[in-house]
């Protein structure tokens, strides 16, 4: 079984983003399952999203409005989602760097 978890960084302030609400999905035969939800902790992180993750589709979806709120940032993508396969059994690390008009994501360790 596989666990996931995700890191935040504001590149536009060079920070971590603190309090991204951010929510784990599966995905299967066109339906999406909420796993789990969370928000970012001070080191814009969040570690402990469900574990014993089988083989599949799954999704984060980062609330990304919320947090520019919070920070008092206008940012041009109000939400990001990444959709990811996982097929083996081991921990998925799922980095997300944000600045105000750009984001960018990848397979983290």
């Amino acid at each position: 079984m596989s666990s996931i978890s995700t890191h935040v960084l504001d590149t536009g302030l060079g920070r971590p983003a603190q309090g991204v609400p951010v929510r784990l999905s599966r995905i299967a035969a066109g339906e999406v399952a909420v796993l789990g939800e969370g928000t970012t902790d001070a080191d814009g992180r969040i570690t402990d999203f469900q574990p014993g993750l089988e083989s599949g589709t799954y999704q984060l979806w980062f609330d990304v409005a919320a947090y520019a709120d919070a920070s008092g940032q206008n940012m041009f993508f109000p939400e990001v989602t990444v959709t990811f396969t996982i097929s083996d059994e081991r921990h998925h690390h799922v980095p997300l760097l944000l600045s105000p008009f750009a984001y960018s994501t990848y397979r983290g360790s």
